[in-house]
């Protein structure tokens, strides 16, 4: 007898041929549920996954692939940020527009919803808490010491080659600034501003209208009212003067690629320094001479620290870049974000506002503080005009 018979597995083969054959019908049952449920529980796991999810629409994960790819690009800026670093291009031109890479993070985070990406919404929120956190203004706020003895109302104003000089002498003569720090004022610039408002000629225009908290930016202004300058002649982008309603004195500028000359002003009796800011921008192939010019300009800052100093122009940097904060950092103040105005944008003027970066700038010493800024829009430049209010406070 076989073993099967023995352990009688095997029965008699009609009784095995009259069996009901109702247990393979159970068991088929059985596995059909079982089946159903796994597609179910696997369907339900597929709603949400940390992975980048293989869909079966590919609309799905191309969503989710979108949006991990814009994640990608603006972690890696915003990481730039965190580590107090500038990184290299591209991340030097995007941190001007740091604020402006909450666009593209909401919109990643909405991709990553619809394709039920998990990570991706962990990974946005990170990202936008990060965002969030840096766009507050960066620097102090703190108000000077001591007795208020001058008032003084600046105006910067990059003229792009010259091309907006007539609109910069109509802003001058309703603004009526004390000092005037003007970049990329090019040989006719310079001959335009000198026929509209003079030129050093001794006692000439030696009034000092505005040299009091009084009369600040009062005077009439004209021919012979800006008679002292302190300029770097050059063509195109090269040129830089200072205007000034108060007596100058020649300074030792910044050596740069642009001018940026520098100089003393006497307002009734203060020396004030005066240095214009014009660095290289950042552009891919001039990033290094860009980091150089603004550390030159942070050295300055440091140097002068201790003094009543202003320190204007086109920096070619905002307080989203790591070697402008370096300048802030020496010791002096952003007139802008001094007045509650640190984000509004002054390039390029054809977006701003609401779009575009503040690298325009008014910087200055802890001895004075910041009453009003406001920006001008000027025909013929890609920059806008800032005009700022300040106050000197004598140290007691």
């Amino acid at each position: 007898m076989s073993t099967a018979g023995r352990w009688g597995l095997v029965a008699h083969p009609a009784a095995a041929l009259n069996r009901p054959p109702t247990s393979p019908v159970f068991k088929g049952g059985s596995s059909k549920r079982k089946g159903a449920n796994l597609r179910n529980a696997t369907a339900e796991a597929d709603e949400w996954t940390d992975d980048v999810p293989v869909a079966r629409h590919g609309g799905t994960r191309a969503g989710a692939w979108f949006a991990a790819l814009l994640l990608a690009g603006v972690s890696t800026v915003v990481g730039c940020r965190i580590a107090d670093t500038d990184g290299i291009t591209p991340v030097p031109q995007l941190l001007a527009f740091l604020p402006w890479l909450l666009a593209p993070t909401s919109v990643a985070l909405l991709f990553a919803a619809l394709s039920r990406w998990r990570l991706g919404l962990v990974w946005s929120v990170a990202v936008l808490a990060a965002l969030a956190w840096y766009i507050e203004p960066y620097g102090k706020t703190s108000q000077p010491s001591g007795t208020p003895v001058v008032e003084l109302r600046v105006l910067t104003s990059n003229v792009e080659f010259g091309q907006a000089t007539d609109d910069l002498i109509d802003a001058i003569r309703d603004q009526r600034p004390d000092l005037v720090f003007v970049q990329e004022c090019e040989y006719t610039c310079e001959e335009k501003l000198e026929q509209a408002f003079g030129k050093d000629t001794g006692d000439k225009g030696s009034k000092e209208g505005g040299g009091d908290a009084e009369d600040s930016g009062s005077g009439a202004v004209g021919e012979g009212s800006y008679p002292y300058r302190q300029a770097v002649e050059g063509a195109g982008s090269d040129g830089s003067v200072i205007l000034s309603r108060h007596p100058l004195k020649p300074a030792a500028g910044i050596p740069a690629t642009m001018g940026m000359p520098g100089a003393t002003a006497d307002v009734r009796g203060n020396e004030i320094r005066l240095q214009l800011a014009h660095p290289m921008p950042p552009l891919p192939a001039h990033l290094s001479t860009w980091r150089e010019e603004l550390s030159d300009l942070r050295d300055y800052a440091a140097a002068n620290r201790t003094r009543p100093t202003v320190l204007a122009g086109d920096f070619n940097a905002s307080q989203d870049h790591a070697v402008f904060r370096r300048v802030l950092d020496a010791g002096f103040g952003d007139a802008a974000r001094l007045t509650g105005d640190a984000r509004t944008p002054s390039w390029p003027a054809i977006a701003a506002p609401p779009l575009g970066a503040q690298i325009d700038h008014v910087l200055v010493s802890r001895d004075f503080s910041a009453n009003r800024s406001r920006f001008l829009d000027l025909g013929n430049t890609d920059h806008r005009a800032l005009v700022v209010d300040l106050t000197l406070f004598k140290r007691t």
